[in-house]
């Protein structure tokens, strides 16, 4: 516990609590310079004097010295490992890739300002002006990896080792060794090496964390940036939850310890050595950290890793539906108190959620007992169990909620969940007059046998400004099929009399359905 009367022993002023164990005291102010090597600027301090304003010099007073990870780093650094790929790969030829000449005479180098000029106006070459070649070269890749066994197993990214010819792993006491892989998991960005163990030797491994870290906890990230070796940084947990749009089952710790490229793949350490988080991604305008790090969580890694281990390769329950957000809108039209849950577009035919009677416009809410907040969740839990479990779903039918039993199938061929990667257009505001022309489905060419085809939008129309198109196609609303414009026109009318203020409507739009919330109070 911090004291908050402890004095400066020079000054008898009240120090300020210290922040954490990587806030060092700072005795005196120095001067920096800077050393160029290699292109990048390195400052290091210089020495400096405490003056002190009395004529008499202040005695020395021991200090004590701020904490930090050293202990923690001596413990788990020779458990992370530099991970070097090799990869075939369509190439420049080398006077491109040394900034050289045209040395194959009129030959034009893809990517020169000359190809890029015919290119772009669809012009063709003079004669004797012709491409050169590509020619296959041999690319290196590095990232980062942790052992979490003694017998070699190993952890990484996905993206590090994808179309990997060869792998190596360099480890901390500089032993090169070659790898191989076991499995890989695109979908969530982990992949599984194992290392040849070497005679009469265990590598030193890490476990991954048995709970999750909290807002504000200390994270320490060792890995190989930029190719530099073993490299350590610190932070703190700055959000949980994170979806950055990069797959189906966005769940990511958000770190600010500072990580680069060549950091992929490595892990990030609570204060207790365990593995809290994977890095595999950051944001960067630049390129370089500026403190917005991205970790897989270490459960959703346990998972993964102990299936790639089994049988290498992942399988997710399914339940086969087509799922979007419940918005405001939806909500209301749907008679719910609150904003929650993944609203059903579309079961697909045959699936273990047709089987067990969900239809579209259902809501599921709850999946064994706990609440499900949106889609994506709801995707995120049901990969994340084993294809035959029993699940208890609560559903929202028809205003009431009731409960469903059903047996979760296979992920088809590995698909990713029907969990919608971009925000639905949903209209967020429209009135009977939509501003659509409308005709039946089934008298317009590829709009098929079921429902309203919306044959021309008005661009000044409400329907417009909400994202409804040519060609879309109006199957129902509020739960009722409709088959001609004037059933779109006479459910509208009613749904208003009933003093309805939001309406549902289901549609087609390409190969998607989705519903769109309609509020009808406007005049």
């Amino acid at each position: 516990m911090t004291n908050l009367n402890h004095q400066d022993p020079v000054s008898r002023r009240p120090l300020l609590p210290r922040r954490g164990p990587l806030l060092a005291s700072v005795a005196a102010v120095g001067i920096a310079f800077a050393v160029a090597v290699g292109g990048a600027s390195f400052y290091l301090p210089s020495t400096s004097h405490a003056v002190f304003p009395t004529a008499q010099a202040a005695e020395a007073v021991p200090m004590a010295q701020p904490g930090g990870f050293a202990d923690l780093v001596a413990r788990v650094k020779p458990a992370v490992i530099s991970v070097r790929v090799q990869l075939d790969q369509p190439a420049r030829t080398a006077s491109m890739e040394q900034g050289g000449g045209n040395q194959g005479g009129n030959q034009i180098q893809p990517g020169s300002p000359m190809d890029r000029f015919f290119r772009q106006f669809g012009q063709q070459m003079p004669n004797g002006m012709q491409q050169a070649p590509q020619q296959p070269r041999h690319m290196a890749a590095e990232g980062s990896g942790f052992f979490i066994s003694a017998d070699g197993y190993a952890v990484t990214n996905n993206h590090v080792v994808d179309h990997a010819n060869t792998v190596q792993v360099i480890t901390d006491d500089g032993h090169t060794l070659k790898a191989k892989v076991i499995g890989t998991d695109p979908n969530t960005d982990l992949a599984l090496i194992k290392v040849d163990k070497i005679e009469g030797k265990d590598f030193t491994f890490v476990k991954f964390a048995d709970r999750d870290p909290r807002i504000g906890d200390w994270v320490v990230a060792v890995g190989n940036p930029f190719g530099l070796g073993g490299t350590v940084t610190a932070g703190v947990v700055s959000a949980r939850g994170r979806d950055i749009g990069s797959g189906p089952y966005d769940d990511f710790i958000q770190i600010d310890a500072p990580i680069n490229k060549g950091n992929s793949g490595g892990p990030a350490f609570d204060v207790d050595g365990n593995v809290i988080g994977v890095n595999t991604a950051i944001y960067s305008p630049s390129g370089g950290s500026v403190g917005i790090g991205f970790d897989i969580p270490a459960d959703t890694a346990k998972m993964i890793v102990a299936q790639l281990k089994e049988h290498g390769h992942v399988t997710r329950g399914w339940i086969g539906v087509q799922i979007q957000a419940v918005t405001p809108d939806i909500a209301d039209s749907l008679g719910m108190k609150k904003v929650a849950g993944a609203l059903v577009d579309e079961p697909q035919a045959g699936s273990p959620a047709a089987k067990a009677g969900i239809v579209a416009g259902d809501v599921i809410i709850g999946v064994d007992g706990k609440d499900v907040k949106g889609n994506r969740e709801l995707a995120r839990r049901i990969a994340a169990m084993a294809p035959g479990t029993t699940v208890q779903l609560a559903v929202l039918h028809d205003g009431a909620e009731k409960s469903m039993s059903l047996t979760l199938g296979t992920l088809p061929d590995q698909r990713q969940a029907n969990a919608d990667t971009e925000q639905q257009s949903n209209p967020d505001g429209a009135t009977p007059r939509l501003g659509l022309t409308l005709a039946p489905a089934d008298q317009v060419d590829g709009a098929g046998k079921n429902g309203v085809a919306v044959t021309a939008v008005d661009p000044n129309g409400p329907a417009a400004e909400h994202g409804v198109r040519t060609g879309d196609v109006i199957l129902d609303i509020g739960g009722k099929a409709v088959s001609k414009p004037g059933d779109v026109r006479q459910q509208l009318s009613d749904l208003r009399k009933d003093g309805k203020n939001t309406v549902l409507m289901r549609m087609k739009s390409g190969n998607a359905t989705k519903f769109v919330a309609i509020p009808l109070g406007k005049a």
